[in-house]
């Protein structure tokens, strides 16, 4: 009973927060597509490499891309921690911007009346063409939900992730996800998402909608 409670808060609160957000002024439409690779190297070793491309212009143009690759270590059924490795290429004003991002995570897991719980820190010094290189920090907590569905274990869930910059000393950003995992094979993943992004710049706090596909290989 208590479960079934909550689970109907947690999807109320969710669906009720993307209602809301949708009434604000939006800038943009996108598309963002990931493809990842994920593997042990021994026990409590994994190593994860990632390609990602957005799309915007309501979908027109490809303006971004990255490819990360790191390492994570599994401290203990709670913890574990990454290293990371980030190369951007971002469409400004019509310039290809590069950016170098290397950045540590720390993830905390646990769960709660059967809900998954994780709630990760992200350090990141920014190494930018042209400007002066600096940090920002980003927390996202994550809420997977007790339920799945059919052979795919298709599993809804709910995240929010900020973003703090030190150069402008400042919570800059916030993205809002509601989303569906599931598994396509034992070593296929997918993720399918919606995602409201809200970033501030010159004291004024722009909107975009997106909607995100993910595929992962597990070995």
């Amino acid at each position: 009973m208590k479960k079934s409670v909550l689970l109907g808060i947690v999807l109320f609160c969710g669906l009720f927060s993307i209602k809301t957000v949708q009434a604000f002024q939006t800038t943009d439409q996108q598309l963002w597509n990931t493809e990842s690779i994920e593997g042990g190297l021994s026990p409590g070793v994994k190593v994860k490499m990632e390609a990602e491309f957005r799309f915007g212009d309501n979908v027109s143009q490809l303006y971004y891309n990255h490819t990360d690759a790191g390492l994570a270590f599994k401290l203990s059924d709670l913890l574990s921690i990454g290293l990371n490795y980030r190369q951007i290429y971002e469409k400004k004003k019509d310039l290809l911007v590069e950016e170098n991002r290397p950045h540590v995570n720390a993830t905390l897991k646990g769960k709660w009346l059967g809900i998954k719980i994780s709630d990760r820190s992200r350090l990141e010094y920014r190494i930018l063409k042209n400007k002066d290189n600096s940090w920002r920090y980003r927390n996202k907590l994550g809420l997977d939900l007790p339920v799945k569905w059919s052979a795919m274990e298709i599993q809804p869930y709910l995240a929010d992730e900020i973003f703090v910059d030190f150069a402008v000393s400042e919570f800059n950003r916030n993205r809002l996800y509601a989303g569906l995992k599931g598994k396509i094979t034992e070593k296929l993943r997918t993720d399918i998402f919606y995602l409201w992004q809200s970033s501030k710049k010159n004291d004024v706090w722009n909107n975009i909608n997106v909607i995100g596909f993910k595929l992962k290989v597990v070995f």
